[in-house]
């Protein structure tokens, strides 16, 4: 299996990529931030179904591809969907917080829209979503595969999360921002084994296939993304991961206490039953609960996304004005 595996990961290093997206014209943004709109669909009757993704990892996960973007196909089944994209930290961000980025760069970006808005975040940007809401009235908010209840994960993930931050935090320290590689690191050690499995499976695809492709694109999604400040890394780790301020409800952003159940709009909480990343038992509850077996990933850009998670989101902003 090891064998196999690094065939596929050489095969994956040395694969053609087609040529680069083109550019997207930002109709808002705030420093780094911005706030795409691709399909521009201006319906003032309804709310603008606003995508929010996490600080890890590029934006383009929501909008990756025709067979897997979620934004497409929100679009083509009559919705306006927008996204936002956090850009790269500035070398002089690196005391913007996890509050920070939702007051100072989310919420800003917000008022750009003259209507209501429904807001829709996925992993951590469902967690950011919700701090958005309490400041913010919105029509509605769901989350997929968002991280609350931090005490909820299993003990020994929270123990390597501990480790890895504890062994990176004097270096990131210093460089004032955390690199992807660390990051990443940190996925990779949740579940090596998957790791191992999902390259000796693409040393078996034919170059060029639908499969072949897609992996690639998911691939270089995965392992690319700007770094992550370290005022938001040492939040995420000492106060969410480690302290559990969220699950707590000690988590405050711009001076209010985000509690997603005081919430007064109706909100969605989209869940895997299979995530190592976000488990089910750590995702906030919400109004309403979707759960699936699809993974963290797979609920974005698998080929079973749409019937298992997509139509059902569909369907749920139709009921709430999106």
């Amino acid at each position: 299996m090891r064998r196999k595996a690094l065939e596929g990961l050489r095969a994956y290093q040395h694969a053609a990529r087609p040529d680069g997206a083109t550019a997207q014209v930002a109709s808002a943004q705030c420093n780094a931030a911005r706030l795409l709109h691709p399909y521009c669909a201006q319906k003032k009757a309804q709310a603008a179904t606003v995508l929010i993704p996490s600080l890890i990892n590029p934006a383009d996960v929501l909008n990756l591809g025709e067979q897997t973007s979620l934004m497409r196909y929100l679009a083509e089944r009559g919705h306006d969907p927008w996204l936002v994209d956090w850009g790269a930290p500035a070398p002089d961000d690196r005391d913007l917080d996890l509050g920070g980025h939702i007051t100072d760069r989310l919420l800003p970006l917000l008022e750009h829209i003259d209507r209501p808005v429904i807001l829709v975040g996925y992993c951590l940007g469902g967690t950011m979503a919700l701090a958005a809401a309490a400041h913010r009235e919105a029509r509605a908010v769901a989350t997929i595969a968002s991280p609350w209840v931090f005490s909820a994960y299993p003990d020994e993930h929270s123990a390597l999360i501990a480790r890895l931050w504890a062994e990176a935090k004097p270096l990131c320290d210093r460089l004032g921002y955390v690199p992807m590689e660390v990051l990443q690191s940190g996925f990779w050690a949740l579940d090596p084994g998957r790791t191992v499995r999902k390259y000796a499976a693409f040393a078996d695809m034919e170059p060029g296939s639908d499969a072949h492709t897609a992996f690639l694109a998911v691939e270089d999604w995965a392992n690319d993304g700007p770094p992550l400040t370290y005022a938001a890394a040492r939040e995420l780790f000492e106060d969410l991961y480690a302290a559990d301020r969220t699950g707590a409800g000690g988590w405050t952003v711009g001076g209010l206490t985000v509690d997603p159940g005081s919430l007064p709009c109706p909100s969605l909480s989209i869940r895997s039953t299979t995530d190592r990343i976000v488990p089910a038992a750590a995702a906030p509850r919400l109004r309403e609960q979707h759960d699936s077996a699809l993974g963290h990933v797979g609920m974005i850009v698998s080929r079973g996304a749409p019937q298992k998670i997509w139509v059902r989101l569909s369907d749920w902003l139709y009921e709430n004005g999106g």
